[in-house]
């Protein structure tokens, strides 16, 4: 068992770090895998652990990347380009692997992204109503009482004394919802559009919250920021209780989430590898990381293991008329 690489993944998972877990759940020898190795693959194409050779891993991290865009799982076949057919089915991506190991590989990807968090500041049973709400959902919650007393909410355990949002991993997935009823809106909601929230909201009357963001603008407050500013913040319930109020509020987030926002990006957001493709085998090798290159003609090529480059050498025109 890869504990190491089951310990990365957990922390990972608690600092809101979106990655891929990936399983070998099946090889054929002499793949350089092993049967239950596993390997946490990030956003940027890093991989943590180990899962098989040259010709296996960039594949690997394609696919990976892929999954933690569109947080779904997939099994991979890597194997010979002529025993593809032979596995192809509904839920298996097969990828030859046309290099000089007769090996073949079965891997499963595992996307994490992170769920979604409210982080709600103030005091009122609608925060508390609202954080309630966000756990028996699934999701994380924080409330921030700068000043106030924990044990004086529902869910102490979830309560922090300070205006302070770092340490709270606060991303595209996070909903920042300020709650003070007029004691410190503007510097909850500055703090708030200083964060990474994928959503900004003010629980407010509309009067109000127009007289917070002016007040927000009249110091300098960017008006693209201001634009994030979801006020009154919730869908429209009419006039309704306190604490009904965490109603409206969750019910706009939970469609937001099904809308596809409050997600963290995936690997579209992070640096792309530059990749090119061995002209012997077809196998991907990522750039940075290649080893064997070679220039012909004034053309760059790489490759993902010394005998496609040998190969290459000897007879470049039989691999340049196939691409």
């Amino acid at each position: 068992m890869d504990v190491s690489v089951l310990v990365d993944a957990v922390e990972l998972s608690e600092q809101r770090v979106p990655y891929v877990l990936a399983t070998v759940v099946w090889r054929r020898g002499p793949s350089s895998g092993r049967q239950g190795s596993k390997a946490v693959v990030l956003a940027d194409g890093t991989v943590r652990g180990w899962l098989g050779g040259a010709c296996a891993e960039p594949s690997v991290v394609r696919h990976a990347r892929e999954c933690l865009d569109t947080g779904q799982p997939a099994l991979l076949f890597l194997g010979q380009s002529d025993e593809l057919d032979g596995r192809s089915q509904d839920g298996v991506r097969s990828i030859a692997m046309a290099c000089e190991s007769e090996g073949a590989l079965e891997v499963y990807l595992e996307p994490h992204r992170p769920e979604p968090q409210v982080v709600v500041v103030g005091r009122s049973p609608a925060v508390d109503a609202l954080a309630e709400m966000a756990v028996s959902l699934g999701w994380g919650a924080t409330v921030i009482d700068d000043g106030g007393n924990p044990d004086e909410h529902t869910r102490p355990e979830l309560v922090r004394t300070k205006l302070d949002l770092s340490g709270l991993g606060i991303d595209g997935a996070t909903a920042v919802v300020v709650a003070t009823q007029g004691h410190y809106d503007d510097l909850a909601l500055e703090a708030a559009l200083e964060s990474d929230a994928g959503y900004v909201g003010l629980i407010a009357s509309d009067r109000r919250a127009a007289t917070v963001l002016d007040h927000l603008r009249s110091r300098g407050t960017a008006g693209a920021d201001l634009d994030r500013v979801h006020a009154p913040a919730g869908v429209d319930l009419g006039a309704v209780a306190n604490a009904e109020i965490a109603v409206a509020v969750m019910a706009d987030l939970v469609a937001r989430r099904v809308r596809g926002e409050l997600v963290t990006g995936g690997s579209s957001e992070a640096p792309r590898r530059v990749e090119a493709i061995d002209p012997v085998c077809g196998m991907t090798v990522a750039v940075d990381d290649a080893k064997y290159h070679t220039v012909h003609d004034g053309n760059d090529y790489w490759f993902c293991a010394p005998g496609c480059l040998r190969a290459f050498r000897a007879d470049p025109q039989t691999f340049l008329a196939s691409t």
